[in-house]
């Protein structure tokens, strides 16, 4: 309680501060410190984490200094340039669209925000643009897929079953790291999503650098039910007897395995395969990919997933195959021996 009364109070304070320079020129620097001070109080520990080393490491060095009302259409056209090109701490190589994109979007925040106490900021965002990121998304084929899943039928491991709930189900790395017993519901055959874990930067100035926190999913689309296959739900059998507060992927109250161990546990049994590596979302990928592949609606696939709409779906989650295409292609004229124009 005292911890928020203190935010309550440097809120306060700063706020105090903008109203009397609020006619002046202030620094982005400074409006950029409130911003997030004001963020912390609204968003997933996670988020701010983000924000905070988004505004720390990229926006204060290159923009901290220039006042809000030199802040032109032009200046943040540069900073976006700079960013692409050499945006790097060693300098030598650019940042991402996609993450060029998100500073972009927390530098208007920032902008709004100073508009919000009537601050001048003479900056049009709307001609800002940045390309659409369009990244190739791996997809296993079906001859890797079938091999990986015999590897993980060969015996009840814990860990294997929760990969096995991300191939055939499309969960997240971070939910299946979260989920407990009490998540399965053995009656109606469904499985409860309701939180994810994740490691982050640890502000709190105490222990280590960095912490794991479980909360709930990023967004609300992602708490969900999700209907449990008859082959998981087999598997699923063997740990009825757990208690309802034990972790999946230990079977135990206390301990857990982190997502980045679970990813590395992928990264060996792949290679036991004889598989080259993927990222473990891969496999997220892969269950819709599969899904759309065999014929079944995409606004289910969309609640399944968690997303917020079906466009989101379609355009990041579903990858035609080239078994897939080529299948379409002899299919187009399946019906004459010729081709007809």
């Amino acid at each position: 309680m005292k911890t928020k009364e203190n935010q309550f109070t440097k809120v306060t304070q700063g706020l105090a501060q903008l109203k009397i320079v609020k006619h002046k020129s202030i620094q982005l620097e400074m409006m950029a410190i409130q911003w997030l001070k004001n963020t912390k109080l609204r968003v997933k520990e996670s988020s701010y984490v983000k924000y905070h080393n988004m505004v720390q490491n990229h926006i204060i060095p290159d923009l901290g200094s220039w006042r809000m009302d030199q802040l032109t259409t032009e200046a943040v056209e540069l900073f976006v340039q700079k960013k692409l090109e050499c945006g790097r701490k060693n300098g030598k190589s650019g940042l991402s669209e996609k993450t060029v994109m998100d500073l972009l979007t927390i530098l208007k925040e920032i902008c709004l925000y100073a508009v919000y106490f009537d601050i001048e900021v003479p900056c049009h965002f709307e001609l800002v643009k940045i390309r659409n990121p369009v990244s190739k998304v791996k997809v296993l084929d079906r001859q890797n897929c079938m091999e990986l899943v015999e590897f993980l039928l060969q015996d009840n491991s814990l860990k294997k079953t929760g990969i096995l709930l991300s191939l055939y189900m499309g969960l997240r790395l971070g939910e299946v790291c979260a989920l407990k017993r009490r998540h399965i519901l053995y009656k109606e055959g469904i499985l409860c999503i309701r939180n994810t874990m994740q490691r982050i930067q640890n502000f709190d100035g105490e222990g280590k650098k960095t912490k794991i926190i479980i909360t709930e999913p990023k967004s609300p689309h992602s708490i969900r039910d999700i209907p449990i296959p008859a082959l998981l739900m087999k598997r699923l059998e063997n740990l009825k007897e757990l208690p309802e507060d034990a972790y999946l992927l230990t079977g135990s109250r206390e301990r857990f395995i982190e997502p980045r161990t679970l990813e590395n546990i992928l990264k060996g049994y792949l290679k036991e395969c004889n598989m080259e590596k993927i990222n473990y979302h891969v496999l997220r990928h892969t269950f819709a990919t599969r899904y759309i592949e065999e014929g079944f609606d995409a606004k289910s696939l969309s609640e399944i997933l968690g997303h917020a709409n079906v466009n989101i779906t379609l355009n990041r989650y579903v990858h035609s195959s080239m078994e897939q295409k080529r299948e379409n292609m002899d299919r187009v004229f399946s019906y004459s021996s010729t081709l007809i124009f």
